[in-house]
């Protein structure tokens, strides 16, 4: 057996660092060959020194995207990181985050997973839609760069990939500087009988400088609301006037803080402060485990009364908690209509557990909370991939139940007012006809005015059987190949985990019967129709 040939050069790269011998080699020639370019004198590099100099991986870029399988909002996470398997760390990251695009964390999915993947973003709790889920992922693949050569600590990743926040924009145009709106109005969509509680809420834009399109969403700034800051208070024993970084412990707690779903943070602070059993059943809690079933319905309020007597340090105790994110809503009106106004459809979201009403921050925030006349933080996110066709003569077919009319509306007032030819088709639907016919009376409005072409209803509790919005396309499904057939754009906005694929699965079903294609067929047909732009959804 021969013996590999000494390289013609010093032994610069020392034996203990990280590689492979013909990693070494590469790195002895090249560190030799600038060294001579230099003139200079020659010196063994160190560990870190040599390591800094291995080609990183290369980073994700916008481009890949197409080809990212799992970036699907109706995906479960599961699914995603399975699609994801073999690709490098940063896509796997991206694959963990909620494919939603929606700009809450302040970056795009990928984006996000590149300011992660770079340590630029040592945040792994900012995905509002993914949250423990994704949380808990990233964490996990986090841990990955301390191990693999393919980031180490002083990689970069090229200025052109790079995710970083960006530069300061205008006013409102970013959720890291907002501006401010006036709440207008709010006026309760459901009659009297209804089981849901759904306002149409407006804002004054005309001191804000922020400018949208129908599409766009609005993002609010909520707070917490004070007597479960108070009751958080209480339960730790804590003063309200303990300052944090300057500031009130309870006011910090009302508008700075997460108090819904409890982090794994909490859980861990739990642990250190506490002993026995209960040290034991915090720590599972951490790794995202039930030991007691309970574990889905604790928030940080929940979590200190399960623990009762817990007296974590007040600047600990934040610090185990979620920053308090913006929230999104899809945009209900146009610009063209009134540039100075801005409506959105808001579920207000209480329900009870345990004896206690839970409330949602931001429904609950803009439904109760707010007195009109009252400034509010906000923003514009900009659509990714949700918007009209830039043919107006092109025909659209809306699918939208329950608050996922609201970007229709958006998209009827921007037609109607922009005197487009194309046809509109609205698929609305909810429990109630008496009860939850949203917009009821603009829609025949401008069904007389011919500006809705066509409204197709659904009410789910009005017969004996249930009847969703998948349920009468697939009724009208020879009309809706029709539309299809002639280039008709198809929007869907709403639930992402089960509404979203059921219409979907109905849209398949209406091209294999009435376009005579074989399931697969269909399939690749509607897998087109995204590709092409002619199938949007906004989900969540």
């Amino acid at each position: 057996m021969s013996r590999p040939m000494a390289p013609p050069f010093p032994q610069l790269i020392p034996d203990s660092a990280p590689f492979t011998p013909e990693q070494r080699t590469w790195l002895n020639g090249f560190v030799a060959g600038l060294v001579s370019l230099d003139g200079g004198a020659i010196t063994p590099l160190s560990r870190d020194e040599s390591a800094a100099l291995m080609p990183s991986a290369a980073p994700a870029s916008p481009s890949d995207d197409d080809d990212a399988p799992w970036h699907d909002q109706t995906l479960p996470l599961p699914e995603r990181m399975t699609l994801a398997e073999g690709r490098p760390l940063q896509r796997r990251m991206m694959a963990a985050m909620a494919q939603q695009d929606c700009g809450q964390c302040g970056y795009s999915c990928h984006d996000y997973s590149n300011a992660v993947f770079s340590r630029k973003e040592e945040r792994l709790n900012l995905c509002v839609p993914g949250g423990k889920e994704t949380a808990r992922m990233l964490k996990t693949l986090y841990q990955e760069l301390d191990s693999s050569l393919a980031a180490p600590e002083t990689a970069k990743i090229p200025a052109a990939a790079a995710a970083s926040v960006a530069p300061a924009a205008a006013p409102g145009r970013s959720r890291d500087n907002p501006a401010n709106a006036i709440l207008l109005s709010r006026a309760r969509l459901n009659k009297p009988g209804s089981g849901k509680e759904t306002w149409h809420v407006e804002f004054d834009l005309s001191d804000s400088g922020i400018e949208y399109t129908v599409g766009d969403a609005f993002g609010l700034f909520p707070q917490n609301d004070p007597a479960l800051a108070d009751a958080v208070l209480a339960a730790l024993d804590a003063p309200a006037d303990f300052p944090i970084g300057g500031r009130a412990l309870r006011d910090v707690l009302i508008d700075a803080v997460s108090l819904a779903p409890a982090p794994d943070m909490l859980f861990e602070l739990i642990s250190y402060i506490t002993g026995g059993e209960r040290r034991q059943k915090a720590k599972a809690l951490a790794t995202g485990q039930g030991p007691d079933g309970d574990a889905a319905h604790l928030d940080v309020l929940a979590a200190i009364e399960k623990f009762r007597g817990i007296r974590p340090d007040p600047e600990a105790f934040i610090e185990a908690l979620d920053p308090l994110q913006p929230r999104l809503y899809s945009i209900a009106s146009s610009p063209r209509v009134d540039p100075n106004r801005v409506a959105l459809c808001v579920d207000a979201v209480r329900y009870p557990i345990e004896g206690r009403m839970r409330l949602g921050v931001a429904s609950t925030f803009v439904a109760d909370r707010t007195d009109p006349g009252t400034k509010v933080k906000v923003y514009v996110q900009k659509a990714q991939c949700f918007s009209l066709p830039a043919d107006p003569s092109v025909p659209i077919i809306m699918i939208g139940p329950g608050t996922g009319i609201a970007p229709f509306r958006a998209f009827l007032h921007e037609r109607m007012a922009a005197k487009s030819t194309g046809r509109n088709w609205l698929f609305f639907g909810h429990q109630h006809h008496d009860y939850d016919f949203f917009y009821q009376d603009e829609l025949a409005g401008m069904k007389q005015a011919r500006v809705l072409t066509r409204l197709t209803l659904a009410w789910s509790r009005d017969a004996g059987h249930k009847i969703y919005v998948q349920d009468r396309m697939r009724e009208v499904g020879r009309d809706l190949w029709a539309w299809l057939a002639e280039g008709a754009y198809l929007y869907v906005c709403g639930d992402a985990k089960h509404m979203a694929k059921d219409v979907e699965r109905a849209l398949i079903d209406v091209v294999a019967t009435f376009g005579a294609r074989s399931a697969n067929e269909a399939v690749a047909f509607v897998a087109e129709m995204k590709k092409s732009g002619r199938y949007q959804q906004d989900v969540y």
